[in-house]
Parts: C-alpha cells; sequence; structure tokens
C-alpha cells in the first residue's frame, strides 16, 4: 500500500465523460490498497470565461478580488469529482485550499507557498477516504484567498506530495509524456522515459507546457517522485528524477515560448550602477527577467536589452517610464512579436559543437537571431514570433 497524489489538469476533467474518466483511473490505485490525494484544475477554459467576466464589470481589477474569483474554477471541479467517486460508491471528500491548508505569501496572483499543515489530510486519509483538493489556490496570514500563478495546480500536487511523503506524485495531461519537441509543431518526436530535474526545470522554463518550472523545483528541492502521464490513455509515461540514464542523448528538447517581449533602455549612462538600478525596480514588482543582453557602450552610453512574459510588459514598462530620470535612459522600446527558442541537454556541457549546429540550422532557414542566453545544459534563442515554429523544427531535425 503506497500513498499516490495525482493531478489533473484542465482538459483532462473538461466535461462529464472526462471526470468519470478521471473518477475511474482514481478508482483504480484506491481499489489497488493506495492511498490517494488527487489535486484538480478548473475545468476547460473556466479560467478564461472567469477572466472574460471580470474584464466585463472592471478593466482593472484589484488583484485580491480576482484572486477570490479564479478560486472558484478548481472549487466547481472538485465538488463535480468528489460527486462523481460517490456515485461510483467510493468514500471522497473535497478540501479547498484554504480547508487543507495551503498558507501562502500575500503576492495575489503569484503566491508562493509557504507551507502545509498535514493533518486534516492525514486524518481524511486515515478514515480511507480518498482526497480531492484544489489546486492553484492558498490563503495568506490574513485569511484571503490567494492564486499561485501559471501552473499552479502543478506546484500545489507537488507541495502536497512533499508534506505528505507520497511514494510518487503523477501529474496526468492531454499528452503521454514529455516529448524532444510540441508534437504539434514537430513530426515524430522522440518520447522521453525519463529526464532529469535540472533538464526539466529547463524545459519548463523555456515555454515547455508539460510541467510548470515552479513545480519541478520544488519536486527537486524536496526529492518528489514525477510521473508525466496521459488522463487518456494507459501507457507509460516520462519519469522526472535526480540522474537520468539516457546519458548518450546530447539534448533533450527544443521548446519554444511565444508568450515573451523584448524592452530595451536605451541611452544609459555608461557607468556602474545603472543595471541594478532598472532590475532592482522590477524584482520589487516580482517581475521576472528571462535574458539580459548590455552592449558594449560607446559616446558614454550603453543599451541594456531583457525579456518579460507579454502578461508582465504594461507593468514593466509603466515602472520604467515612471523611474526614467532615475534609471537614466533615454527612451524605452519593446517589441511583443518575438518568441524564446530553446535547446536542452545535459550533454551540451560535453559535447563541443552543439551551438554550430543550432546556428546552422537557423542560417539555412535564414533565421535572424535577436537575442542569444546560453547556460551549460541550455541555449535560448530570442526569434522572430512567425519564425518560431520554423526554428523549432529546423533545429530538432538537426540533432533527431
Amino acid at each position: 500500500m503506497g500513498l499516490i497524489v495525482q493531478k489533473f489538469g484542465g482538459s483532462s476533467v473538461a466535461d462529464r465523460e472526462c471526470i468519470f474518466r478521471v473518477a475511474e483511473r482514481i478508482a483504480e490505485r484506491y481499489r489497488a490498497g493506495d492511498q490517494v490525494v488527487a489535486v484538480v484544475s478548473a475545468q476547460g477554459d473556466t479560467t478564461d470565461e472567469l477572466l472574460q467576466k471580470a474584464r466585463e464589470i472592471n478593466e482593472k481589477p484589484s488583484k485580491r478580488e480576482m484572486d477570490v474569483l479564479l478560486s472558484t474554477g478548481e472549487q466547481i471541479t472538485i465538488s463535480l469529482l468528489a460527486m462523481a467517486l460517490e456515485k461510483l460508491g467510493y468514500p471522497v471528500i473535497s478540501l479547498t485550499g484554504w480547508q487543507l491548508p495551503v498558507l501562502t505569501d500575500r503576492n495575489n496572483g503569484k503566491a508562493k507557498i509557504k507551507s502545509v499543515d498535514p493533518q486534516r489530510l492525514l486524518s481524511e486519509l486515515d478514515q480511507n477516504k480518498i482526497v480531492i483538493a484544489a489546486g492553484f489556490q492558498g490563503v495568506n496570514g490574513n485569511h484571503d484567498i490567494t492564486t499561485i500563478g501559471r501552473g499552479g495546480s502543478d506546484t500545489s500536487a507537488v507541495a502536497l506530495a512533499a508534506v505528505l511523503s507520497a511514494d510518487v506524485c503523477e501529474i496526468y495531461t492531454d499528452v503521454d509524456g514529455v516529448y524532444t519537441a510540441d508534437p504539434r509543431i514537430v513530426e515524430n518526436p522522440v518520447k522521453l522515459r525519463d529526464i532529469s530535474y535540472e533538464e526539466m526545470l529547463e524545459l519548463a522554463s523555456a515555454g515547455a507546457n508539460v510541467l510548470h518550472n515552479r513545480a519541478v523545483e520544488m519536486a527537486q528541492k524536496y526529492n518528489v517522485n514525477l510521473e508525466v502521464k496521459s488522463s487518456f490513455q494507459h501507457m507509460a509515461g516520462t519519469t522526472v528524477k535526480e540522474v537520468s540514464l539516457l546519458e548518450k542523448m546530447v539534448i533533450r528538447g527544443v521548446a519554444r515560448d511565444n508568450d515573451v517581449a523584448r524592452v530595451s533602455a536605451v541611452g544609459l549612462p555608461d557607468e556602474p550602477g545603472r543595471a541594478y538600478k532598472l532590475f532592482h525596480l522590477l524584482a520589487q514588482k516580482n517581475i521576472d527577467v528571462h535574458i539580459i543582453l548590455q552592449s558594449i557602450g560607446g559616446n558614454g552610453t550603453k543599451d541594456i536589452s531583457f525579456v518579460v512574459s507579454k502578461e508582465n510588459l504594461d507593468e514593466t514598462l509603466e515602472i520604467l517610464q515612471s523611474n526614467r530620470d532615475y534609471i537614466g535612459a533615454r527612451e524605452f522600446k519593446f517589441r511583443e512579436d518575438v518568441a524564446k527558442v530553446s535547446v536542452v541537454g545535459a550533454g551540451m556541457a560535453s559535447n563541443p559543437g552543439v551551438a554550430s549546429k543550432i546556428f546552422e540550422a537557423l542560417y539555412e532557414e535564414q533565421i535572424n537571431i535577436n537575442m542569444v542566453s546560453t547556460s551549460e545544459i541550455k541555449v535560448s534563442l530570442i526569434v522572430g514570433e512567425e519564425d518560431s515554429e520554423k526554428a523549432v523544427r529546423a533545429i530538432h531535425s538537426k540533432f533527431f
């Protein structure tokens, strides 16, 4: 008998048929003698529909009230899934984020999990109940509902698995594992049997939508066994673990992220402290910066370009413009018609010539590169958004 945490995304619980399919998947583990905690997301497009409802009332609602609204999507799902399991004859209870409870900080919309009290969970499991838990949400020290941002249900599931010392955390999605590229872009990509935490973290940060980077980071920190599986088919998925066995593969995947924008601070005084002033202002507002490029400088000035997510673009520009004199830039420019293409693999560190093959692939397709960032296991490039799919296919074909 083991303790299993399962996570089901929005497409997995989109309608009645999907909910009963998920209920049966949960029941299988319960019948096998396992204790089961299932973490679920809002159904299908529910979150988008709630966002639209908010815009119809207020174009700029407070983040606190948005969290109250968006958290209802998961509450609907947990109750419906619990009802399905009840109908099938299983003992079950649904719990919201505040009932678990998941304690977060006060950063509405992007809250970080501070702790999870396992007592309620353990009590329900000891009574032989299946627990259906709402992902994506928690409660702060003021007892206000919070949400934990994109991929929040993945992070919720890993947090529960960590605090419960679960045997495994199974992430069920609409794909049957982690592939070397998005099957919707590349024909016949390779499904990975396993992948290291570090490689999966880089792919997730680069735009691969299978797992969220915060969930992978937490899994690595607390040594949670992760498995990515299909909600719709019974087959082996991809295991995420500390060390991967497929050492012969130079790279593990090519990922694309269209949700990025390039921002440039032009005409900064070429002196110490200017970069600190700029990025300290953004850090105070919890705005993540992906790639940073600084020009060599000339005539006493320099330019700094960086990448943020599109959802943070307006806030970024507002911060920069309102602090223009403090930063010292002549002007700020931005581009939204860009995409980030990343190549990830631990084998890159011991195989020279990887960057050359990447650049060759883009040259052969006449794709221009705007920015480049490298690490031991990743190369990220900013290209025009219209070229992003072609870039992924070209790079993938070079290595696979």
